[in-house]
């Protein structure tokens, strides 16, 4: 693929991802206004975005083997871990941005945690079996997510286990 046209994938990947989960949120928002046919659209649209953002990285030859596709996020979420959310922290912190830090914190926290899950995922493809059948579980307000039943409260953000969604 020529460079060019190879960097224009790229970006608009990024833009369909960021505009996939903008549409998300505003349906959300929409939803919790009693605006429900404006939610339905944005969650349209989002999917639209979705589908376009997931053309573009297949074209990009953005998916392989499963171990390989494993090992790619391990490396996204340690990037994210060692080296972005830290530095992103340590600005807002200078900033004095305390929501921003809380938040970059808790990601970072999370990232460790998907890291960590992803391994373990990959050592069981590694070895031609499937990971753990245990439910997984995701706080939808920081993202910490794990195998098994939801805690009593997340432990990055204390959210009860209520509000846990299962996977």
């Amino acid at each position: 693929m020529k460079k060019m046209t190879e960097e224009f994938l790229k970006n608009a990947l990024a833009g369909e991802s960021q505009a996939h989960v903008k549409y998300a949120a505003f349906a959300e928002k929409a939803e919790r206004e009693n605006f429900p046919n404006v939610a339905r659209l944005f969650k349209a649209n989002s999917y639209a975005e979705l589908v376009h953002a997931t053309n573009h990285f297949q074209t990009l030859s953005g998916v392989g083997k499963t171990a390989d596709n494993l090992e790619a996020a391990i490396g996204g979420e340690m990037f994210e871990v060692t080296e972005m959310y830290d530095a992103y922290k340590l600005v807002a912190e200078h900033q004095g941005e305390r929501m921003a830090v809380m938040m970059f914190y808790r990601a970072m926290e999370a990232e460790k945690v998907h890291a960590d899950l992803y391994k373990k995922a990959k050592d069981a493809v590694t070895a031609g079996k499937d990971t753990d059948s245990a439910p997984v579980h995701v706080c939808p307000v920081c993202g910490f997510t794990m195998h098994g039943d939801a805690p009593d409260k997340c432990p990055l953000c204390g959210a009860p286990k209520d509000k846990f969604v299962k996977f």
